[in-house]
């Protein structure tokens, strides 16, 4: 256990530096949107296109994994959504709270912590659930969440808010990131020498960078969400995140293998670990903008973040 918490402590630590600077004002709350901007439209796309021009194309092409995760995923979004709906909480925050209940931080977090824990092998399986969770998962509780939306006129908005979804994921440099990668990987493609190397560098700083920039957000909204909140609304949905996601995931996934599906069993160590992870962070931006209540968004990514420091680190000693 201790060997393993000596490799997730920089990991955490770092958030934690992030958190302490913006709380304590010593980064500017300004300064957060260009800190995320660096690391979604350079640092982390480069992070991407590495692992995946250096991961076989047959794991970034494993349809067990994307399958069984993918299954997961939806179960766990219809769970939370009836578990927390009530009259308070309705379509709109319901789904943002299924999302962060089955979106983990794979991208900031979860590849270069498990790729230090797992070695390379476990970026392929990784950089695989990405996309099903920025183009599936959250594209369906995007579009989940304008149900509220209209009289009669709820499924339309639920339609539109899907296309609205997947031209934001359209917009993204990640899955475009990750595409590039594996045709480099296909094609075996090695960028020219120089061009290598800036991509390189790039990527060596997604790294640290955006496990500062997580806690920098996760403070942010911690300032911004000041209103008082019974802890039934946001501590459940943390509970699912940490320990109900990553248990199906393994039960899913062990019944999976035992009916004969070709699931390796290194990839579902690396899905049930990526399902471990805490809430993406990125989701309160995405909660902000679209009208859900972001302060009880912030606070189940805040206690999923700071007990994953813990939980994940058991979920470690006891898979590997």
């Amino acid at each position: 256990m201790l060997q393993i918490l000596l490799v997730t402590f920089p990991f955490f630590a770092l958030v934690l530096a992030g958190f302490l600077a913006a709380h304590r004002r010593m980064l500017p709350l300004e300064a957060i949107p260009g800190l995320n901007g660096f690391v979604l439209f350079f640092a982390l796309p480069c992070m991407l296109y590495r692992f995946g021009s250096t991961t076989p194309i047959a794991q970034l092409l494993d349809a067990s994994v994307a399958g069984v995760y993918l299954l997961c995923a939806l179960v766990m979004v219809a769970f939370a959504i009836v578990v927390t709906m009530n009259g308070r909480i309705r379509w709109n925050d319901a789904s943002f709270g299924a999302l962060v209940a089955a979106f983990p931080n794979s991208g900031f977090m979860g590849v270069p912590l498990l790729v230090a824990l797992l070695g390379q092998p476990a970026a392929g399986p990784v950089i695989l659930l990405i996309l099903v969770d920025m183009v599936i998962t959250s594209s369906l509780c995007v579009a989940l969440s304008r149900l509220d939306e209209g009289q009669g006129h709820g499924t339309q908005a639920m339609v539109d808010a899907g296309r609205k979804a997947l031209r934001g994921v359209a917009a993204n440099p990640m899955p475009w990131a990750i595409l590039g990668g594996a045709l480099a990987s296909y094609l075996q493609f090695q960028l020219p020498g120089p061009v290598e190397k800036t991509v390189w560098l790039l990527a060596d700083s997604a790294s640290p960078v955006a496990l500062f920039t997580i806690g920098a957000v996760l403070a942010r909204s911690q300032i911004q969400a000041n209103h008082p909140m019974p802890l039934s609304d946001y501590l459940p949905v943390a509970l699912m995140k940490l320990v109900l996601h990553p248990l199906l995931v393994l039960a899913v996934g062990t019944a999976a293998i035992q009916l004969g599906v070709p699931l390796d069993r290194f990839a579902l160590t690396v899905m049930v670990l990526a399902a471990a992870l805490p809430s993406a962070s990125n989701v309160s931006l995405l909660a902000e903008r679209m009208g859900a209540d972001n302060g009880r968004i912030a606070r189940i990514i805040l206690v999923s973040t700071a007990a994953a420091f813990l939980s994940f680190s058991g979920a470690v000693a006891l898979l590997t």
